[in-house]
């Protein structure tokens, strides 16, 4: 998520919300309006202070790429759509006239002009060559409003296992993925053709984290926890306690962070750090995981968070206000086991840190009850960003929906 800068007027109407609010739940006094469809796999997505959207989309070729939308008659809908750019993208930021893109390997940026919906320049290259494949090569942005660029850099591996993903495999040790891999890198939003090793290693021991913002001096990621545990060691561990156990954290990085990933997972039950299977762990012992920084909240296992923002806004009401959105995407691999996530959340902050527990704010994006295939979900959550106005866009990565969120109530 991006820094958006001082916020003005937003020149989009607030929309009559859908009868069903677009087919999911909020709190009372809270509706919503499909604004746009059928944009492909939208992933995260940034509002420029007029009030038009850009949103990233994951795909092949054209597939990818950005959606540009505009409400040109004030209706509340983006009725004029402009595409450019191609390939895979995921993260997705405006700051001080460029539009920030990023791919499984690069970080681009277009000079956007005031007025124009679409750049009329190739975009320049910040970053070049980072390490990144389809599994876990989705990359998030943020900034700090400093000059810098944060990054994160997934580890494409399940828990850095000798052999990945195969049963009784013991992990490396150590872990020789967490040199390139595993953590967030800081950039100069500015420097053109940037390398990995012309970045700094902010933080390590993440396995896949594009959930990831800048806010109170920090940055925070949500991150996507270990798969398998009954599958790649069974006997010690059953197939509902995989469902159950590994909790999606989120935590606050800040210089030197280390967060643990592969050797340890913090469990949502036993609310601490448990050493893994693939380090001598028997989902009790805790040992060298100790060492490691906690995460100041924790979701269920296999929620699958993809994108986090920080409420600024005056619209919502006060208490939002500080807390932080959660966009859970829902996983596989709570299998045989009925899926969840599906939703997006809420998370209290107070003083800079969570306070108590939290709340899923818009539901029903999974469409049935069970679900047990995450294809058949009617919808998957996936970006999140503020609009000018104070409203909460919510992007979907089945269909390409885009919700508008509101705060009609008292």
């Amino acid at each position: 998520m991006a820094l958006l800068g001082s916020a003005s007027l937003c020149l989009t109407a607030a929309p009559a919300c859908d009868a069903d609010n677009g087919g999911i739940t909020l709190p009372a006094g809270f509706c919503a309006e499909v604004v746009a469809d059928g944009l492909g796999a939208a992933r995260h997505l940034v509002v420029a202070p007029n009030g038009d959207v850009y949103v990233a989309l994951q795909g092949d070729g054209e597939m990818g790429g950005v959606e540009a939308l505009r409400d040109a008659n004030g209706d509340g809908k983006f009725e004029v759509k402009e595409h450019f750019g191609s390939g895979s993208l995921t993260g997705i930021g405006l700051r001080n006239g460029y539009l920030y893109v990023a791919g499984f390997n690069t970080v681009q940026r277009y000079k956007m002009t005031p007025g124009q919906l679409k750049p009329s320049s190739a975009p320049e290259t910040i970053v070049t060559g980072l390490p990144g494949v389809r599994q876990h090569g989705d990359k998030g942005l943020t900034f700090d409003g400093q000059g810098s660029l944060y990054v994160n850099v997934g580890a494409p591996s399940n828990a850095c296992q000798t052999k990945d993903r195969q049963a009784k495999s013991k992990g490396q040790d150590p872990c020789p993925i967490l040199e390139h891999n595993g953590g967030i890198w800081k950039f100069d939003e500015n420097k053109l053709n940037q390398k990995q090793e012309d970045g700094t290693r902010l933080a390590t021991g993440l396995r896949q984290m594009p959930a990831i913002t800048w806010h109170d001096g920090a940055v925070y990621v949500a991150m996507n926890n270990r798969d398998q545990l009954d599958v790649m060691w069974p006997g010690m561990f059953t197939a509902k306690e995989n469902a159950e156990r590994p909790s999606e954290p989120l935590y606050r990085a800040v210089a030197g962070s280390n967060f643990g990933w592969p050797y340890c997972f913090y469990d949502y039950g036993l609310k601490k750090f448990v050493l893994n299977p693939e380090y001598g762990g028997d989902g009790k012992t805790v040992g060298r995981c100790t060492e490691f920084t906690p995460p100041v909240a924790a979701f269920p296992a296999h929620w699958a968070p993809v994108d986090i923002m920080f409420y600024s806004g005056n619209q919502f009401p006060a208490r939002y206000k500080g807390g932080a959105f959660i966009a859970f995407h829902g996983s596989w691999n709570r299998a045989p086991e009925e899926q969840a996530g599906y939703n997006v959340t809420f998370q209290p902050f107070a003083n800079g840190k969570p306070s108590g527990d939290f709340e899923v704010f818009a539901k029903v994006f999974q469409g049935k009850t069970p679900l047990l295939n995450p294809e058949d979900a009617v919808a998957r959550p996936d970006g999140l960003a503020q609009g000018p106005d104070g409203s909460l866009y919510i992007t979907d990565s089945q269909k390409g929906k885009v919700w508008r969120v509101f705060f009609r109530g008292k």
